[in-house]
Order: structure tokens, then sequence, then C-alpha cells
């Protein structure tokens, strides 16, 4: 059986909590696409693991798979495994030999892209993490990246970075005008340099057993009977194919992705359950349309700065403040038929207790026309105005006590909030996180005891 875990709008919806809750009857652990460019934070017994990488399974003790889908800079997953094991883990990771590498190139033109886009007017200025994963996607599809079954054969190795170093030391000398001779960049153009490097990480990488043939692997895992959760990284609304474009990630944060991004067909995947990961408001790490933003005046810009303060509404990846907004319906309902949820787990309700105010977004208005759901084009979609319905606010309570005695503790005007998103987006509500910490999110439903899972 299967369970998916997708974010539902622009990441940073929790989705860490849920799979390291779940995880814990799972088997196995699959990140299907992004790379380090995630931030996952799992809270066990007050410890806090912070991990952008490794699958939030691996803090389980389970075997954590990071699979073709994904795009991998070994030098933050030995990083992280390491800080693990010193932590007194012991992380169980593998990795797809069809994965892609992001090498330290990456890195450089990611870099350089968004200086370049910051200073040109014409540009559109992204605000990744500046972490190399839209270059190796670039590759990746370009047909000239290099995968991690590459890093096993050094013949095969010096091959694929003679052909495309070469070609990348040209972008940024010949297209940017950038001169790398004798500057700290100048290493990650030098084949001799990154083959050495890296023909070192596959040594360890084959020492340690950590490579597989994901789809084979995880088709033997499922035939014996073992329990599999596809973790997604990012959101809905940056999906490569489904979001904002240009606003966007490089990959498929969407159900579908998991399939793609992991070699198990899509009739198993399809056959398990898909739980979307909400917020109970919006946040958003860099730039783009944002339509219930609290940026308007002295009041909501005082409400976010509660909300931000209150939810540590900081990016895991980055650090940078992230913007707030109410919770955008016509998001969800975009994101659930686009993934096809069969259940929800809402976040951070405990974060907007005490407010002054509560709004939700039901649909927006676009030249004279109400809509329910997002436009196709980011053009369109900023300019959009959210019609808004308001709700009850209610108390700060003792959110400890709440999570132990169960969903009939949450204050009424919650379970009020909660059940109206249910039917906006037609999934019950499986879990509501009310704290950061594993047995601080109310279970109404294990995924891999319904019926949908069987």
């Amino acid at each position: 059986m299967t369970v998916t875990i997708v974010g539902s709008q622009l990441g940073d919806e929790g989705k860490g909590a849920l799979v390291d809750r779940w995880g814990g009857d799972a088997d196995v652990v699959v990140r299907y696409q992004g790379g380090d460019n995630a931030g996952h934070t799992v809270v066990e017994g007050g410890e806090e693991y912070k991990l952008s990488l490794v699958p939030s399974g691996a803090v389980r003790d389970k075997v954590g798979i990071l699979g073709n889908g994904c795009v991998v800079n070994p030098r933050t997953l030995f990083s992280e495994i390491d800080d693990l094991r010193d932590r007194g883990l012991e992380p169980d990771v593998r990795i797809a030999r069809r994965a892609h590498v992001i090498l330290p190139y990456h890195r450089v033109l990611d870099g350089i892209e968004e200086e370049v886009k910051a200073d040109d007017e014409s540009g559109v200025e992204v605000g990744t993490t500046g972490r190399g994963i839209g270059p190796t996607y670039e590759d990746k599809a370009g047909r000239r990246g290099v995968r991690i079954g590459d890093l096993l054969d050094p013949e095969v190795l010096r091959e694929r970075l003679a052909y495309a170093v070469p070609q990348k030391r040209a972008v940024v000398e010949d297209i940017y005008g950038l001169d790398i001779e004798g500057t700290d960049r100048e290493d990650a153009f030098d084949v001799d340099a990154l083959h050495e490097e890296f023909v070192e990480i596959g040594e360890r990488l084959a020492d340690e057993g950590m490579t597989v043939n994901c789809s084979d692997y995880l088709y033997r895992r499922h035939e014996a009977g073992d329990r599999i959760l596809f973790e997604g990284a990012q959101g809905t609304s940056i999906d490569i194919d489904h979001g904002n474009y240009p606003f966007v990630t490089s990959s498929n944060p969407t159900a579908g992705g998991a399939a793609v991004g992991s070699g198990v067909g899509v009739t198993t995947v399809g056959d398990g359950e898909v739980v979307g990961i909400v917020k109970a408001y919006l946040s958003r790490v860099g730039s783009g349309p944002l339509p219930t933003e609290l940026d308007g005046d002295e009041r909501e810009e005082a409400l976010a700065d509660e909300i931000r303060e209150k939810g540590g509404e900081f990016g895991t990846v980055t650090g940078r403040p992230r913007r707030i907004g109410w919770l955008d319906l016509p998001m969800l309902r975009h994101a659930a038929r686009v993934s096809g949820f069969t259940g929800l787990a809402v976040n951070h309700v405990d974060v907007l207790a005490g407010l002054e105010e509560l709004q939700v977004c039901t649909g927006y208005e676009l030249d004279g026309e109400e809509i329910d759901t997002v436009p196709t084009t980011t053009e369109r979609w900023a300019r959009c105005d959210p019609v808004y319905r308001e709700f009850d606010t209610w108390e700060e309570v003792d959110w400890t006590a709440v999570a132990a005695d169960g969903y009939d503790a949450l204050p009424e005007a919650t379970r009020e909030y909660l059940e109206f998103l249910a039917a906006e987006v037609d999934a019950d509500v499986y879990a509501v996180g009310v704290g950061p910490d594993r047995e601080e999110t109310i279970e109404l439903v294990n995924p891999f005891e319904s019926s949908a899972s069987e």
C-alpha cells in the first residue's frame, strides 16, 4: 500500500511533521522530486531536526530513498547523514542511480542567473535558494547531466564532465561576460578537480551500498507487502507545470510526480492515499503573486508580523522571512483537483489563536467575473482580487492538552473552520497540527489504515 504526501500551497505547509508521524507506519519513505532546496523540520521529544535532502523518515529509522526525480548534492547529503549520526541516529539512505547530480558549477550558475535577473528589469527574479536545482534540471532535460550511476564508473564520469564543463564555462564567460580565471569559482569548472572529488564520492556511495535501481527496488518492496510513503517537497503552486509559472520550482511536487520520480507505476500510486498538507494560513518565500498577502496597511502588516513570529515563518533553507497571507481556497481547490486528494492534514491552527480577525479567501474577482480556482497565467493571477469570508476567531488554549484529548477538544470555532475547508475541497480532515512536536498532531485517520490504502 502507498501514501503520498503533497504540499497543497506554496511549500512550507509542514509536510515533514506528517511524513515523520505516518512514516512510523511505513517501511520505506521516498523523496520523489526536488533537491536540497526543500526544508523539512521534524520535532521529536523537543529535539529538532532540520532536513533539506535526507527523507524525513530517517528520524524514524526507516529506509529513505531519493528517487530518480530528485537532484542530489552529495556534499549536502553526506553532511546531513553525518550530522544525524553524530546525534545518535543511523539513517539508512539509498539513492536512485538514475537521479541527477548537482555539481558545483550548477550552484555557481544559479547564483549568476539570479544576480543577472535582479539587475535586468526585463528579467524575472524567481527568488531561488541558489542551490543549483534549476540548472541541474536544465542539464537533465538537455541530456548533458551527470547521474548518480555515473559516479560509480570513473571513465564514464570523466566523459560526462569533459562534455558538460566546457559548455558551462562558455556560458559564464561568453554569455555572462564573467572572468572566472583565478577566482574562487574556477574549481567549479575544472574537469580534473571535479573528477577527483566525485570519484571519491562514488567510492563512498559504493562502499556504503547506498545506490539502487529505484523502480526495481520499490517494486520488490511493494510486492513483498511493504508500506511505501512518498514524500513531496515544495508545494502545488510552485509545480513546474501546475504552478504560477515562472515563479516555480523545476520539478513536479504534485502527486503525479510520485510515479514519475520513483518508477512506481501510476496504478500503484493511484490505488493508495493522497494526503494534501495545508497550512491554516498562507506563507511564501520568494517572488510571485500572492493575492491574499497581508501587506496593505499598518493593521495588515501587524497581523502578518504576529502570525510570522508565532509560526516561526522563516525559511528552513534560506532563513528569509516568509510572506504571510490568509488561506486561499482557490489555491486549495486547484491542488485537490491536480493531485486527487483523498484526505487533508491542516497544520498551524494554533498560530491563528488569539487574532483580532480571521479571513478566508473563497474566490477571486477577475475582470468583473468571480472565479473559484487559480487562473492559468501568473499575469491573470496577479490581477485577481480576493473575495473573503470572515470566520470567528478562537482563543488560546493549552494546545498540548488539546492534542492529547483529541479533535473534540479543539475550540468550536476551530472545528468549524476545519470542517468548512474539508467541505470546500471534498476531502476529509485526517490530521490537525497544533504544535511542532510529533505528539502535537491530532490524528483522525491514519492513511495506512484507511479503506483507500487497503
